[in-house]
């Protein structure tokens, strides 16, 4: 039987059944995406590490305790175990996070520059600058939703099922953080070509 042709809710029956391979392709599917979730939200790769392991952690501790109960809804519901540790960390450190890139890693080192002149990469470099400062001041709840879906790329479904908040909650958040985006965007005098 090969377990990449199986979907995540047989692969987990099979390692509550004793396939521990089971376990691994499953969270190896997801692996990428989750991790890139929390380098987006946490924007410190040592943190990131952590939390993503503590989430893998979890997952296997309460599947081990037979509280998994997802159907077929492992990735969001990993994602949520993941953005609950992100929140944990955030209120033991007791203080309000800013999205800020570091030296390390740059949300938009992940946009491609293609074959851009030096100016045209000056200029590109610069709009990004530009956007990341005016997306750390939008309100948590909006930047967050903005960050999963344009660089975690994930649906408004999942992002719902991660933040526990409705379809049209979701939705109706990234609107309003783009209209705070484009009044932002006037107030500094921002703009995004050239």
């Amino acid at each position: 039987m090969r377990l990449t042709a199986l979907s995540d809710y047989q692969l987990i029956k099979l390692y509550i059944n004793g396939n521990e391979r089971a376990l691994g392709e499953v969270i190896s599917r997801h692996k990428d995406r989750l991790y890139t979730y929390l380098i987006l939200l946490l924007k410190d790769r040592q943190l990131a590490d952590d939390c993503f392991q503590d989430t893998i952690v979890k997952v296997i501790d309460t599947i081990r305790a037979g509280k998994y109960n997802e159907d077929d809804k492992f990735k969001p519901w990993m994602m949520q175990i993941a953005h609950n540790i992100v929140i944990d960390h955030f209120r033991k450190q007791q203080k309000i996070r800013i999205q800020h890139s570091t030296d390390e890693f740059d949300v938009f080192s992940v946009i491609g520059n293609g074959d851009l002149s030096v100016e045209d990469k000056m200029v590109e470099e610069q709009i990004h600058s530009d956007l990341r400062r005016l997306v750390a001041m939008l309100p948590e709840d909006k930047r967050e939703i903005v960050l999963m879906r344009v660089y975690a790329k994930m649906p408004f479904k999942e992002i719902a099922w991660v933040t526990n908040c409705k379809l049209s909650t979701t939705i109706g958040r990234m609107r309003v953080a783009l209209s705070l985006l484009r009044g932002l965007m006037e107030e500094h005098n921002v703009k995004l070509v050239a």
